[in-house]
């Protein structure tokens, strides 16, 4: 039973996606013509939270695919400190569900003033932002009540999908990005109970991630704050063993999430090195010895499958939230838009 806004958002994914692929299409058309008329030599983004996190996976998928180098800009540069960067044959994507942050639009403006070709992906067509950049990609996801942001994010990262797919021609991610609708649905009925149950009394835990997966580990460990009253840290599975793991101790939860592309082995080893030391490991995407393993969507494009898991985690943390004695829809000190300088 659906009976928080944010079981029936996260239930809204799949449908959603597709609103968006047939919907925007046109929009993604215009925006990847222009990408390709001034083949950049740069891209930044601009964006915070959730948003911030859907830009770092457009930065591994980017620098994977095109080989373009891509630096998240922090907004303040603009809107607080007045610099104008030098931006001649360069992209800045702008992320924001509202499109309404003063700071996020003060440094689209700030970008295009620059030299950069300038695009926004919103939820608002309408919005400062969406009219502040040279082209627009409506996320067409619809309301979205419960303060925890779910379908919004997952379509803010399957327009970008979709626009370097476009931009660099691609037909393997073209393909992968037709099906992902399909795969988000399945991704919805899989079964996380066991790492519910597990963190159902914790204090913290850590979440780990390579490339886009670790974007969707940043992900993860703001909505398990937001939405169950748990702190947790999200680590690149390599940055984890320089510091943090000295405090991975006897029942230590961790949240290892491995898909299948070249980061694999290597997500494994770590999920194994921290087991090893007594942690309560649970992995997706492979078997680790002595960690639990969590079921996935198979054969995936890997630029797609850790959107894909972010559906499964989606459904099991809004569980969790109430498990804990949360309402997931309204977390303390939060409100669904936020405006900053």
């Amino acid at each position: 039973m659906t009976d928080t806004h944010m079981a029936r958002e996260v239930a809204e994914i799949p449908i959603a996606a597709a609103r968006f692929l047939d919907g925007s299409k046109d929009q993604v058309a215009a925006a990847a013509a222009a990408m390709q008329g001034i083949d950049p030599a740069l891209v930044i983004t601009v964006a915070r939270g959730s948003s911030d996190h859907a830009a770092t996976y457009m930065k591994y998928a980017i620098e994977l695919l095109a080989g373009v180098p891509v630096a998240s800009v922090g907004p303040s540069i603009a809107s607080i400190y007045g610099q104008t960067l030098r931006l001649s044959r360069a992209a800045c994507i702008g992320i924001s569900q509202s499109g309404q942050s003063p700071d996020i639009v003060e440094m689209i403006r700030s970008a295009q003033s620059g030299g950069a070709l300038t695009i926004g992906i919103t939820n608002s067509q309408s919005s400062p932002m969406a009219m502040a950049s040279d082209h627009c990609l409506e996320l067409r996801a619809g309301v979205e009540q419960s303060v925890a942001a779910t379908k919004t994010f997952v379509v803010s990262v399957l327009a970008g999908l979709k626009l370097l797919a476009e931009w660099r021609d691609d037909d393997p991610l073209r393909q992968a990005i037709a099906t992902a609708p399909k795969a988000m649905q399945d991704a919805l009925s899989l079964d996380w109970s066991p790492l519910a149950a597990r963190l159902s009394r914790a204090g913290s835990a850590y979440i780990l991630g390579r490339g886009p997966a670790f974007a969707i580990a940043n992900e993860a460990a703001l909505k398990f704050k937001e939405t169950c009253g748990l702190h947790a840290e999200a680590y690149s599975a390599a940055e984890v063993l320089h510091g943090p793991a000295a405090i991975v101790q006897s029942q230590f939860p961790v949240l290892a999430l491995g898909v299948t592309d070249a980061a694999l082995p290597h997500v494994v080893t770590t999920a194994e090195r921290l087991a090893a030391q007594g942690a309560d490991v649970f992995v997706t995407g492979a078997e680790a010895k002595g960690c639990t393993r969590l079921p996935v969507v198979p054969d995936l494009h890997s630029l797609i499958a850790p959107l894909v898991l972010s559906v499964s985690f989606y459904a099991f943390v809004e569980v969790l939230a109430r498990r804990r004695g949360f309402n997931p829809d309204v977390p303390p000190h939060l409100r669904k838009i936020t405006e900053t300088m």
